[in-house]
């Protein structure tokens, strides 16, 4: 495969021209070791969910069953929901972390913290039915922690509490009806896990309702949850400019990368290493700069303006530049092969996860109540390891693109307030039934080696604002994004239809950038995905209908996490058509794959899966479903 075919990104090519010359293998040349990959499991056919196995399903004839007696149907949907407990876990876990550090902080035990976010504690807690007046904010967010934690503890048949406080009257209906409404996080990711063992459910339609739960679990107890916990302890977003890719990094500088998913360390690495800058002179360097890698690179970038240097493909590559002297990482799609680059190039890999450890990697452990001692101690290794660079072997890309980021639903009603400060939501609403604004499109997820990164996600959006769709964008879709400078209001005039871009002219006028918003939004992280659900459920009661009758769509061009699933089922359940630029492993049953991009889900649901790997075709069945809903709601 040529490099061309590999990655867009102009930076990541340049340092996989060094990798080859170096003969570093990266995750492309892994990809090209496991080819050909097993064909049972590529279509879901393969089990091993007990000792008997493993299995495998010929999907052309004999073996037809697996040693228990189990389908082809209902090994694929035993997969995939394990596959969707996997997602949903990760993201619950993370919005459990975050809990237990607001409950800390709010107590005083974890004095290295202070709760920034107060507006957004008052108004989640109004939300939730707490009585806000008169009390300090230290008490109030023990109120409010104390209410999220019912999440995870109610041991009724009751709605699991930040579903109950949060998602429409309409949609608790109608999961009821289908049997699916979580009752608590962790008991049903538990209970996904006994269903699927062996001897248990073989019923591949009920597997798949088991399966909607779980990305119901994954958008309330997950997404939504962890969203606004880190908003009240670190502040809502709103928008920022600063840049994106490998060109962030600097030579002179020492420079530090914070990659992973949940902000509580990196906040405070970003923090010490600007407390440390006049150490970072004594040692020679010009100061200390940090960038962001993945989620945990977007948390910073959103409330702090920290560069990103490249979404979840361009990790290794990273280190490949021989500039980065320390990575620091928490948790979620962080490569076990980073301590392999950073032997060969230099730099230090630091672990700080019980869960995530890699050997090689210096493990500093992180807790909420040593956090500055913690964070101090890493960026003191950052400026030990510039000591041992070896600038003859520095080379930085010479590819950054300038972004605007920040786009909270909060900052996207406050830009709309400057149009219409009475009524925010009217000039959106305005420009959607005038056809001006066609309709919306959240692009979200991962970089997949199997596909050239970044090239569905830009080729995709391209298409989508040609055609006067918003876009709004979050995770590794919205680094890609960035790196094409479609996050930047140069963006608008190159590449929006005449309808959106006059839109995004008079909102971004209005509120003091003396042009045009960019094309695509950026509203954060992967759990910020709850964003997007936020202002999907925010305009679906502004016009008095259902979020599944909306013109909007979703689309996860690059699929490569077990969290994407989950998000998509969320999306889906939440009633809106969720497109995949790759399909899943569930090809070996018709029943699975047929189900799940159907008319019947979405006639029970609302919402349906479309799988679609040319971005082309992509764009038009997005654009045929939007212009459907219109017509439909008469606009």
């Amino acid at each position: 495969m040529s490099i061309e075919n590999k990655t867009i990104d102009r930076a990541a090519q340049e340092m996989l021209r060094r990798t080859q010359a170096d003969g570093v293998e990266v995750v492309w040349d892994r990809l090209e070791a496991q080819e050909p990959q097993c064909g049972f499991g590529t279509l879901g056919l393969c089990c091993r969910n007990c000792l008997q196995g493993p299995c495998r399903i010929n999907p052309f004839g004999k073996p037809d069953r697996g040693v228990c007696g189990a389908d082809a149907h209902t090994i694929v949907a035993r997969n995939l929901l394990r596959s969707l407990a996997g997602g949903a876990a990760a993201h619950v876990d993370h919005a459990y972390d975050v809990l237990e550090a607001l409950k800390k902080i709010a107590e005083g035990s974890a004095a290295d913290y202070e709760l920034k976010g107060e507006e957004k504690l008052k108004a989640v807690a109004a939300k939730i039915g707490l009585d806000t007046a008169n009390k300090d904010k230290n008490t109030l967010a023990q109120e409010v922690a104390a209410r999220a934690y019912e999440t995870f503890t109610s041991h009724s048949s009751e709605p699991m509490a930040w579903l109950k406080y949060w998602a429409p009257a309409e949609r608790i209906e109608t999961w009821t009806k289908l049997g699916v409404v979580p009752r608590n996080a962790d008991r049903e990711i538990r209970e996904a896990m006994h269903q699927t063992t062996m001897g248990m459910d073989a019923d591949p339609v009920n597997l798949l309702l088991a399966g909607i739960k779980q990305g119901i679990v994954d958008g309330f107890a997950g997404l939504k949850l962890a969203t606004d916990m880190q908003d009240i302890i670190f502040g809502t977003p709103q928008p920022v400019t600063t840049q994106t890719n490998l060109g962030v990094l600097k030579k002179e500088y020492i420079n530090v990368v914070v990659h992973g998913h949940v902000p509580l360390l990196s906040e405070k690495i970003v923090q010490w290493c600007r407390e440390l800058e006049e150490d970072a002179k004594e040692a020679g360097a010009a100061g200390i700069n940090v960038a962001g890698i993945c989620c945990t690179g977007n948390e910073v970038l959103m409330r702090q303006g920290i560069p990103s240097a490249t979404n979840f493909l361009g990790q290794e590559l990273a280190l490949a530049t021989g500039a980065v002297d320390l990575m620091v990482v928490d948790v979620q799609c962080i490569m076990p092969s980073l301590t392999n680059i950073a032997q060969c190039y230099h730099g230090e890999i630091v672990t700080t996860m019980p869960i995530t450890k890699i050997p090689g990697a210096d493990h500093v452990p992180f807790s909420f109540e040593e956090a500055d001692q913690q964070a101090e101690k890493i960026v003191r290794k950052a400026i030990a390891s510039f000591k041992r660079r070896d600038m003859a072997r520095v080379k930085i890309p010479d590819e950054k693109a300038d972004i605007i980021a920040g786009f909270s639903t909060e900052a996207i009603v406050g830009a709309l307030s400057k149009v219409d400060e009475s009524d925010p939501l009217k000039p959106l609403v305005d420009a959607i039934k005038s056809g001006a604004i066609l309709g919306a499109v959240g692009t979200v997820g991962c970089n997949n080696v199997k596909i050239t990164q970044d090239l569905m996600h830009v080729e995709m959006v391209k298409k989508l604002v040609a055609n006067d769709v918003l876009v709004v964008a979050t995770g590794c879709s919205a680094h890609a994004l960035g790196k094409a400078g479609l996050l930047h209001p140069n963006a608008t005039n190159e590449f929006a239809g005449e309808g959106l871009k006059a839109v995004l002219t008079v909102v971004g006028e209005a509120a003091g950038l003396g042009g045009p918003l960019p094309p695509v939004l950026h509203m954060g992280s992967c759990v910020d995905n709850s964003r997007i659900g936020d202002l999907l459920m925010a305009l679906a009661d502004y016009l008095g209908v259902n979020v599944k009758d909306l013109p909007v769509a979703a689309s996860a061009p690059e699929p490569q996490h077990e969290k994407a699933l989950s998000i998509g089922t969320w999306a889906v359940a939440m009633g809106i058509f969720t497109h995949l630029g790759l399909p899943p492993q569930v090809l070996g049953s018709d029943v699975v794959a047929g189900t799940l991009t159907g008319d019947k889900l979405e006639s029970l649901i609302g919402g349906k899966f479309y799988v679609e790997t040319d971005a082309k075709a992509a764009v038009e069945g997005i654009i045929e479903h939007i212009k459907a809903k219109r017509q439909a709601l008469g606009i």
